[in-house]
């Protein structure tokens, strides 16, 4: 049975101006979730939102808020933005210094937990802590900014995150993020990936295109 695919929009594409707007045009257009990439400006080089905008969007939708944290230390905002109304709180292994005790933190809040994967970081960084994961988020950029281009090398990775998934025989969502759109959605859904995070593929062209665009990334 083929899985369900999931499109989780990133604001990080969207019209600041306008984000309660945004957030609500993209739940009417068929998104799944919502994806929130939180940047320090120190883990990555650039500088995005904190656990106050999460908050302010809350309120405008149901739909699961998927919270990429791009921030090191993380373990310090891992309650803020639980209680700001994240639903999926996810991290980068080298934002450390104790990943299995962030993932423990991330659970014990009462949300799913998940782990990133950069383009460098080896499949083996999140073996250890398999069983404590319920999203492995795989970047096919680099982390920082949005609308860069695909990178190919990460195919083979999602494919052998695939198989770890499939053998310990869980639950676990395996996202992708960077450079998705409608020629490597396929491509990335055919290795394994079930949530496609989108950015500019899902923004472009205004409201009007949004549900049309997260269509096509569905194939």
């Amino acid at each position: 049975m083929s899985p369900v695919i999931r499109i989780a929009p990133s604001i990080l594409s969207a019209d600041f101006a306008r984000l309660g707007e945004e957030v609500d045009a993209i739940a009417e257009a068929g998104a799944d979730w919502v994806h929130i990439d939180v940047m320090d400006g120190h883990f990555v080089p650039n500088l995005t939102i904190g656990p106050g905008v999460v908050k302010a969007l809350r309120p405008h939708t149901d739909l699961p808020f998927d919270v990429h944290l791009m921030i090191a230390p993380a373990d310090p905002f891992l309650e803020a933005f639980a209680e700001a109304g994240a639903d999926i709180i996810s991290l980068h292994p080298e934002a450390g210094p104790h990943l299995h005790r962030s993932l423990q933190t991330i659970k014990g809040l009462g949300k799913k937990a998940g782990v990133v994967l950069n383009p460098a970081t080896p499949i083996a960084a999140v073996e250890p802590v398999i069983e404590d994961v319920d999203l492995i988020l795989v970047m096919t950029v680099n982390p920082g900014f949005g609308g860069q281009k695909f990178i190919e090398t990460q195919l083979g990775k999602i494919e052998s995150l695939r198989k770890l998934i499939d053998r310990t025989g869980k639950e676990i969502d395996l996202e992708v993020d960077g450079g998705v759109d409608q020629d490597t959605a396929p491509r990335v859904i055919a290795a394994g990936a079930n949530v496609l995070v989108a950015g500019t593929a899902t923004f472009k062209g205004g409201p009007s295109k949004y549900a049309s665009n997260i269509k096509a990334l569905r194939g």
